[in-house]
């Protein structure tokens, strides 16, 4: 199949393979240029397929040797990655020898070699790199791997399942034979050989069984695996407890790969991962880092039940497997967070984490939603899977997930996953057995919400209220849409959206809310209100007589993925924030008040005016500055500004410089308003003892070194003498880093040397001199242009293209995080951006066509700006040989 070939497939022309493949006997000759695979199958026609249907499997860079079926040479054709069997027979056996060169993939897809180690990744199609095969994910076999090779070069031999034999072979060979119990589809395979060592961990699950677990890594990393075996310990626990989920393999492991295009994949029992996603200690790793270890080893563990016992039907429907586990992460990470202090402090970690996630929401999947590469969660059509890994399947497809359980409660929520797993345990299915099994669990009508999977675009609810005083009745008219300028061809009918609100009163109280047909034993004071209409209109009744107008808060704990549309004046959004029960909204109110005076500022900037920050803004930040009744991760998230990238997005026509202009102004204010405020947090929140990578001592840090941030704003000195004792005496990398982080804001002689000494520390850390890539790539333009840096060290020896992490360090860091530098109006950052997502293309499609997504949203920047942007996409069109990169790129061109 050619890499550029057009083909477009739609959901709507899915049917069944005319084959089953039963079973599969691969046995793997392991060599660095010249791996052989024999694959054995036992494949069964469907019925009612005619006999003289041919067997299709398919294959991608592959080298044929030999074809048998039953043991007799095949009459078999090998064209345009198509192998075509004339099968001629009901049932039968196949096997297929190939080779393949695994040290020459540097696509990272299928077999490859990192470091001298074999590895796989097979999501989404990368099993036709290893042997041809029938490689869509409806098609669920049972698997025994052998895997040989030289001993002293590959000690370690892992597959998915059991292991359940091994042993010497002849001129100093060995072999492991692994069997896989469990039907799952080839996306799922996994195998790994090298020199590799483990910490390993007997645990015993619920009903006694014991269960061995393995965290593999190359010997020098095995002191940073601590961590990730804890999680994977704690999710282990968390899955049984929560969803009654046992752990079904004899062993579970974890192996973690310096080069790999992902995160991490949930291979059946045997999960590889970046190793950004496993190695922890506190001289290498932030407490950022420490909690995106913990959540991403529960979600490949919990993919264990969501994705591989119950799989996809077909890639349309991802989000059956991602958004749901996203969903149950977030859950975890949640509870993990929790878990570790009082009432307030767990309700403090539930919020953090909610807010968390919804910033990333809103930054990456509502621009997702209103540009180009726009799509459902469910979508209908794609010419390349690879380009639908995307924040719309995952994080849109875990808040769709989340209403399921705002709409039932965990109970009734719980009530859906058991049926689900009945049901479908073994199964490949999709989005709409999802939401039957919930429907049918708690006895709903769910029908209406399906268009959650079928619409692309994110919902707008406008929101008017009513307040009768006299009689106590408040009215709420929600009316929901979607943008004028929404760029999709699917429907926009309305949607089931569960609507959750609170009413303040003039002290900041929450009231009891009753709708007008409801008995005052129905009253709460948070309500969900089910919002099916284009238009409908909620009273509450019983409120106080005559009292003041109560002040809403709307979208509580962001119950529903939609913008809200609602006119809070400055004083309101302040009150809210000083006084709102939902801690989320409490936030919300921050980040309204922040965001509207900066999109201001920046328009004010951008027409080349004097921009000034409303008192109002100053002193409402003021009070949560100064408010200790308020957990320290709650204050660092309520303190930190809204991204320029969100603001940017909020904006007509996009003005990065404008935006970091007034980002910049903003900051600095905010500094010298409460200069002392700032200095005392600075003081006050050192974290006494060991480390600890906890949400509460992680809120203490977070909270400081945002403190420092600010300082260092201030034109005086004071700022980085702290900042260089802070990276002098620091004792973990959360505390060295933020003041590394300070130092360079500051610039100057200080700074170049903090960076120097940075590097001689860590040039050994790989994951560490990502990090120092990354922080000279996102610095804004000063004496020297960030581009003129970026370029430079893009010569660093310690930079490599080929690595997917040092790639996205350098070059994603700036082109992605960097928008005023690299928005620059000479257009060299666009120039230097194709560049770059030619070179990757070259290399790994899946890489570059990621990058190149950063441009997809070039109609939306001001008009001195699009030109430059037009010819870099342009230029990339004109070179790009890879499905993936043209497809991106051609979208955005429209």
């Amino acid at each position: 199949m050619s890499d550029n070939a057009p083909t477009v497939i739609h959901r709507r022309d899915y049917m069944p393979p005319p084959y089953r493949i039963e079973t599969v006997d691969l046995h793997f000759d392991l060599d660095p240029h010249r791996t052989v695979v024999r694959n054995t199958m036992r494949i069964v026609r469907r019925d009612g397929v005619p006999a003289d249907t041919p067997l299709e499997l398919l294959g991608e860079g592959l080298q044929l040797e030999a074809v048998t079926l039953d043991g007799v040479a095949a009459e078999a054709s090998d064209a345009d990655g198509r192998l075509r069997v004339a099968a001629g027979r009901a049932s039968f056996e196949l096997t297929v020898t190939t080779h393949c060169d695994p040290a020459a993939n540097s696509s990272l897809m299928g077999l490859y070699v990192s470091n001298g180690n074999f590895f796989t990744q097979c999501e989404a199609e990368g099993f036709r790199k290893i042997t041809y095969f029938l490689d869509r994910p409806d098609v669920m076999a049972t698997y025994t791997v052998t895997l040989a090779a030289d001993k002293e070069a590959y000690p370690v031999l892992l597959s998915n399942g059991n292991l359940v034999e091994s042993g010497p072979l002849p001129d100093g060979r060995h072999y492991a034979k692994w069997v896989d119990p469990f039907a799952k589809p080839s996306y799922l395979f996994a195998l790994v050989a090298g020199k590799l060592v483990a910490l390993e961990e007997t645990i015993q699950i619920a009903d006694g069984t014991p269960k061995l677990l393995q965290v593999w890594v190359e010997p020098q990393d095995l002191p940073k695996t601590r961590h990730a075996m804890d999680s994977l310990i704690a999710s282990i626990r968390w899955d049984e407890r929560r969803y009654g989920l046992p752990l079904d393999l004899d062993r579970f492991m974890i192996v973690a790969v310096g080069d790999f295009n992902m995160g991490a994949m949930e291979n059946k029992g045997l999960n590889i991962f970046n190793t950004k996603y496993v190695l922890a200690d506190q001289q290498t790793a932030t407490d950022t880092d420490f909690a995106n270890v913990e959540a991403v080893v529960g979600h490949e563990y919990f993919h264990n039940w969501t994705g591989n016992r119950v799989t996809c039907r077909d890639w349309f429907q991802l989000s059956l497997k991602e958004g749901l586990t996203v969903f149950r992460d977030q859950e975890f990470s949640a509870d993990m967070a929790a878990g570790e202090g009082d009432a307030a402090q767990a309700a403090s970690a539930v919020a953090v984490k909610r807010i968390e996630d919804v910033r990333m929401l809103r930054q990456t999947q509502f621009a997702e939603d209103a540009g180009p590469m726009a799509h459902p969660v469910r979508p209908e059509s794609y010419a390349e899977i690879n380009n639908f890994y995307t924040v719309t399947v995952y994080e849109k497809g875990a808040e769709v997930v989340r209403m399921y359980q705002t709409l039932f409660g965990r109970d009734g929520f719980r009530r859906g996953m058991d049926l689900y797993f009945q049901r479908h345990d073994g199964q490949a299915v999709t989005c709409d057995d999802f939401r039957q099994a919930m429907a049918d669990a708690n006895g709903a009508d769910l029908a209406q919400f399906e268009r959650w999977y079928s619409q692309a675009g994110t919902p707008r609810v406008a929101v008017e209220t009513a307040y009768d005083a006299a009689a106590g009745r408040y009215r709420l008219t929600l009316r929901q849409h979607y943008a004028e300028d929404r760029r999709s061809d699917t429907p926009a009918d309305p949607l089931l959206i569960p609507f959750a609100v609170g009413l303040l009163d003039a002290a900041g109280r929450d009231l009891p809310l009753r709708l007008n047909d409801e008995p005052e034993s129905a009253a709460a004071t948070t309500r969900v209100l089910a919002l099916t209409g284009a238009e409908q209109t909620f009273e509450f009744v019983g409120l106080p007589i005559d009292g003041a107008t109560p002040t809403p808060s709307l979208l509580r704990h962001f119950s529903a993925p939609v913008i809200v549309d609602y006119e809070y004046d400055d004083a309101a959004l302040a009150f809210l924030l000083a006084h709102d029960s939902d801690a989320f909204n409490r936030w919300e109110a921050g980040q309204r008040l922040a965001t509207r005076a900066l999109l201001e500022m920046a328009q004010t900037l951008s027409a080349g005016g004097q921009a000034r920050l409303s008192e109002t803004v100053v002193d409402a930040f003021g009070k949560v500055l100064a408010d200790d009744t308020l957990a320290p991760a709650f204050r660092e998230q309520a303190l930190t500004l809204p991204s320029e990238t969100f603001l940017a997005e909020q904006m007509i026509e996009a003005d990065p410089g404008a935006v970091h202009a007034a980002r910049t102004q903003m900051r600095g204010r905010l500094a010298e308003a409460h200069a002392a405020l700032w200095q005392r947090i600075y003081e006050a929140h050192r974290t006494d003892g060991p480390y600890r990578p906890t949400a509460v001592d992680a809120g203490r840090r977070a909270l400081r070194n945002l403190a420092l941030g600010y300082l260092a704003e201030l034109p005086d000195a004071a700022a980085a003498t702290l900042a260089e004792t802070q990276y002098r005496e620091a004792d973990n990398m959360t505390d060295r880093f933020s003041a590394l982080g300070a130092l360079a804001r500051i610039g100057g002689t200080a700074a170049q040397d903090a960076l120097q000494d940075f590097y001689r520390r860590f040039e050994h850390e790989p994951l560490v001199i990502d990090k120092w890539f990354a922080l000279q790539a996102m610095q804004p333009d000063g004496a020297a242009r960030t581009i003129d840096t970026v370029r430079r060290l893009f010569t660093h020896p310690a930079f490599n293209l080929k690595n997917p992490n040092r790639a996205r360090s350098l070059i994603f860091s700036f082109c992605a995080g960097n928008p005023a530098a690299f928005h620059a109006a000479d257009a060299s950052g666009y120039a230097f951006w194709a560049e770059q997502v030619l070179a990757l293309d070259a290399l790994n499609p899946q890489v570059a066509a990621r990058l190149a997504r950063v441009l997809e949203r070039w109609r939306k920047y001001v008009p001195t700006l699009r030109d430059g942007m037009e010819a870099a996409l342009q230029r990339v069109m004109a070179g790009a040989r890879s499905r993936d990169v043209r497809e991106v790129v051609g979208k955005a061109l429209g």
